[in-house]
């Protein structure tokens, strides 16, 4: 029998309750650790602990706001969840922790999870919209994140977008999305690259594909967009960017077709 099962999470739920700091930090700790079990996931769930998380994700110790978004995040895999946590208005207090968290932390990526998964609901959608900062914290993990974190944060954007095109769009291209999407069509995950190109395709001018004169190439779809950017100086690290991603590119094709003459063996000697 398992710790949950045998009684014990009552007592922590009522230890998250209580004013006392350091019981709150031991209780928010013992729930991450219970929230990797994928069987307890649909329990913690039902037991009422997603709204005590979201107060002390709003109210707690720098440590035990951490230790609840983590636990969030955790929960969060777990569809029948996801009601449960939109509906506790997390994203205002995720993206506070997230605003004062390094980017290339765990907690940037444990927030970044969590905004991925509530903006699949409009509430979280628009949640994010109305925060401020909040794009560009996503936009700025996007950019400086752990991969895994980046891949959160790529998701959550391409989300966010496909939602409502028209009312995100500019949103996401104001806070200078441009040069971490290039950077990730190279360099990012599998899953991060194909989203990347993805968005960078719903953040042109037009989303659908162009004539076969101008063929929808990730460089044409990136110089339209480029061409739509306010600022000379984010104009000017896009285009940037755009070069060195072409650089990255023939790089790679290189290596793969050297790689390949390698492992040729001659037939004819």
């Amino acid at each position: 029998m398992s710790i949950v099962e045998a009684g014990a999470l009552d007592h922590v739920i009522r230890f998250l309750q209580s004013e006392n700091i350091n019981l709150q930090e031991s209780a928010t700790a013992a729930l991450l650790t219970l929230s990797a079990s994928i069987s307890n996931k649909p329990i913690i769930g039902a037991s009422g602990a997603i709204p005590l998380l979201v107060s002390i994700l709003k109210h707690g110790t720098t440590q035990a706001k951490v230790d609840a978004v983590m636990a969030l995040s955790n929960l969060s895999t777990y569809t029948d969840n996801l009601t449960v946590i939109i509906e506790t208005d997390p994203i205002p207090s995720v993206v506070t922790l997230l605003k004062s968290s390094k980017r290339s932390s765990k907690t940037a990526e444990k927030c970044c999870s969590v905004i991925e998964s509530m903006v699949g609901f409009d509430e979280g959608r628009t949640a994010l919209a109305a925060e401020d900062g909040g794009i560009l914290a996503v936009v700025e993990v996007l950019e400086n994140g752990t991969r895994q974190a980046r891949e959160h944060a790529v998701g959550a954007l391409l989300t966010i977008c496909e939602s409502d095109r028209c009312k995100y769009r500019e949103l996401i291209l104001k806070e200078g999305v441009i040069p971490g999407l290039l950077e990730l069509t190279v360099q990012g995950t599998p899953k991060s690259q194909t989203k990347a190109q993805t968005l960078l395709r719903l953040l042109r001018e037009t989303p659908y594909p162009r004539s076969e004169f101008q063929p929808d190439t990730l460089e044409n779809i990136v110089c339209n967009i480029i061409s739509q950017i306010d600022g000379d100086e984010q104009s000017s690290k896009a285009k940037k960017m755009l070069a060195e991603m072409v650089q990255v590119s023939m790089e790679q094709s290189l290596r793969h077709l050297q790689q390949r003459a390698l492992v040729c063996t001659p037939t004819d000697l």
